[in-house]
């Protein structure tokens, strides 16, 4: 049995990552999470009782905590999925993006290599520090035959993206200038359950459900590779267990959809499964609003993600239309999740981009 410690583990990728773990393998986790407003312990309840199943509250910026961590529970693989990940919110407030982002991928990467240094060769030349990142390094894809591979060159458009090519150049300098052993992997867009409403799925699925407006940035013709994100969750489990260290892997979900074309989708399968709308409402659709678009928006990302199924025999499992339809449905029957968000600070309104 493995032991793996998951920053970010009360968020959507990570909670989906550990949820993952704890009912598919023998492997035990150690969720570290500052609990934010994207990180929701409720979004680890299936798993939270679990023997193997252990959270703490810790902030990765916290050396001396993270050092505690280490010692406490002696992992054997580091899964660093714990990062501001909003675009808009890094557009309006940069600040806390640098300080998490890179600043705590600093602090983190320290705090595991001085806990490696003193491990036994054997565990030594076994432990794995796993980075998970974004495509969003990349910048923006120009041609419509072009996609985002390993060796693509950085181009960040964002506060954001900046933020996090940083931490995967820290990540890979910790390698070649320590031997820390570091993979990291860079992902397409995320959609499913237990996603904090700011981002464009669950926001215009819960906006559509109160008969509110459905924000589309711009026209609307800003393609995304969609990943369904528990197909997400095994590929980084397979990363972290079976990757080669100095790897980077590319994980997308070859399902390519222009925005607008997301919200339509959205829109459709909510006549056919909630036909009673909203009052005022004809057509979900009639709910889509144009608004001013964010600066530096990129136009098109696309994943070339041959080489994890190439060398680690992944790929999606889910259809984008398969996996949204998952998606309503998962956000129909779980009311009681979304409410305890929409109760709170959030309320449904696109965040950042202040007056």
């Amino acid at each position: 049995m493995r032991r793996l410690l998951i920053t970010g583990g009360a968020g959507f990728i990570g909670s989906a990552v550990v949820r993952h773990i704890i009912q598919h393998t023998p492997d035990a986790v150690v969720v570290v999470d500052k609990l934010t407003y994207a990180g929701n312990l409720a979004s680890l309840a299936p798993v939270a009782d679990d023997p193997r199943f252990a959270f703490e509250r810790v902030d990765i910026c916290d050396r001396e905590s993270l050092a505690r961590i280490f010692d406490a529970y002696q992992p054997d693989a580091v899964m660093h999925l714990a990062a501001e990940s909003h675009v808009d919110r890094s557009i309006d407030g940069p600040a806390v993006f640098i300080e998490t982002n890179i600043v705590g991928t600093y602090t983190l990467l320290e705090a595991a290599r001085t806990y490696w240094s003193t491990l036994e060769a054997g565990k030594k030349a076994q432990f794995r520090f796993h980075h998970i990142s974004t495509d969003e390094v990349y910048g923006d894809l120009h041609s419509a035959d072009d996609f985002f591979t390993e060796t693509t060159p950085y181009a960040p458009s964002s506060p954001y993206s900046a933020s996090k090519a940083s931490s995967d150049h820290l990540v890979r300098a910790w390698l070649r200038t320590y031997g820390l052993p570091t993979l990291v992997t860079n992902c397409s867009n995320n959609y499913g359950p237990y996603h904090f409403p700011e981002k464009l799925i669950p926001l215009m699925i819960l906006n559509a459900l109160a008969g509110k407006p459905l924000p589309v940035y711009g026209n609307g013709q800003q393609v995304r590779d969609w990943l369904y994100v528990e197909d997400h969750a095994r590929a980084l489990y397979l990363v972290a267990t079976k990757g080669k260290p100095g790897e980077t892997y590319n994980i997308g979900g070859h399902n390519e959809r222009k925005n607008l074309e997301v919200v339509t989708t959205l829109c459709d399968l909510l006549e056919e499964l909630v036909p009673a709308k909203p009052q005022g409402v004809n057509r979900y659709r009639d709910l889509i609003t144009y608004v001013t678009d964010r600066p530096g928006h990129d136009l098109r990302y696309a994943i070339d993600a041959s080489k994890i199924e190439r060398e680690l025999g992944w790929r999606p499992q889910e259809t984008f239309e398969s996996g949204i339809r998952k998606t309503v449905e998962w956000y129909l029957t779980h009311e009681a999740w979304w409410q305890q968000v929409l109760d709170g600070s959030y309320q449904g309104e696109r965040l950042g981009l202040k007056g």
